[in-house]
């Protein structure tokens, strides 16, 4: 059984490890970034998703819903593209 089947809705954001401190991470910011800025704050996000006890409910909410931005369960959205078209 999934935490997402454990857990009612998305109450399995309440044991992500993104909260808090590390949100910013996990999206683009409003300026323009570099790419090798953008490189670099994706690869702390996924530092923390690696860890994370709903990492597979994260991603699977971001695949289901269409999520387009940020790091959703150590994917990008370029990755999820990827994977939704495969």
């Amino acid at each position: 059984m999934s935490s997402v089947e454990q857990i009612d809705g998305e109450n399995w954001r309440t044991q992500a490890a993104c909260q808090g401190e590390f949100g910013s991470l996990f999206y683009p910011p409003l300026r323009t970034e570099k790419k090798s800025a953008k490189s670099a704050r994706e690869q702390r996000a996924k530092a923390v998703c690696e860890g994370c006890p709903v990492r597979t409910d994260c991603l699977d909410h971001a695949v289901r819903s269409g999520e387009r931005h940020g790091v959703w369960g150590g994917l990008t959205d370029v990755e999820r593209q990827h994977l939704r078209s495969a």
